[in-house]
């Protein structure tokens, strides 16, 4: 009768077992969909934006000194036309790109379909400077650029607020734009090398033409969520 009971024991405790492995990989199994289902969104999302990006500025780019990236980011790489030399005013020919540029830019991001719409998170508008310390913003040469180039992505937005287009914009679709838009001033910290490269990763020098820059920045949601993705898999 012992033995009986001994052996009873045993078969309830692979039973057990074998539901907790049973759930564990259905748990399993569910995290991977999930985690699929994330990657794939996130790379849809880009996807479309991207296709609409280009379709609509790619015959515009190459007059304008424009590249339109896969991250989603409009660069502006002509730093004669955007600023004066350590200024953070806008010159008149990139004023002129900005009344093309922008009108048409915002109409793609509101004029997306809901669901897109609702996956942005940020549109950074993006100034870049070069290493040369600017001496009326005072003597540490990344701190002076970084209060340049704040001036300047601060300048390129209030511009953008002051278009006639921004004011025919309904409440709402302020509301969201307000939402949407930051103006980054990134100092030197992400300066190009000749190859347009981040210097800082490459180990390469600055060129400092290349690395002064404006860049409009789409953020999504699930560039957030993939970071999230990646720390867990970490």
């Amino acid at each position: 009768m012992a033995k009986h009971n001994v052996w009873m024991s045993v078969s309830d405790l692979m039973t057990g077992l074998m539901v907790i492995f049973l759930f564990v990989a259905v748990a399993y199994m569910i995290q991977v969909q999930e985690n699929q289902s994330v990657l794939t969104d996130y790379v849809d999302t880009r996807k479309k934006l991207h296709e609409r990006l280009v379709d609509e500025f790619k015959s515009d780019a190459p007059r304008w000194k424009m590249v339109i990236g896969k991250d989603l980011s409009m660069k502006f790489k002509e730093p004669e036309v955007l600023f004066g030399l350590g200024s953070g005013e806008i010159q008149p020919k990139f004023k002129e790109i900005l009344d093309e540029f922008i009108p048409r830019y915002l109409n793609i991001l509101l004029t997306t379909d809901t669901a897109l719409r609702k996956r942005i998170q940020e549109i950074r508008i993006e100034g870049h400077t070069d290493d040369l310390t600017m001496k009326k913003y005072g003597n540490d040469p990344f701190l002076s650029n970084v209060l340049l180039s704040q001036e300047r992505a601060y300048n390129v937005l209030k511009y953008i607020r002051e278009m006639p287009e921004f004011e025919e914009f309904t409440p709402d679709e302020k509301k969201l734009l307000n939402y949407w838009f930051t103006a980054n001033g990134l100092s030197y910290g992400k300066a190009l090398d000749v190859n347009e490269r981040y210097a800082a990763l490459s180990g390469d020098s600055i060129d400092r033409d290349k690395s002064r820059r404006v860049e409009f920045r789409i953020v999504t949601t699930g560039d957030e969520v993939l970071e999230d993705f990646v720390k867990k898999k970490n």
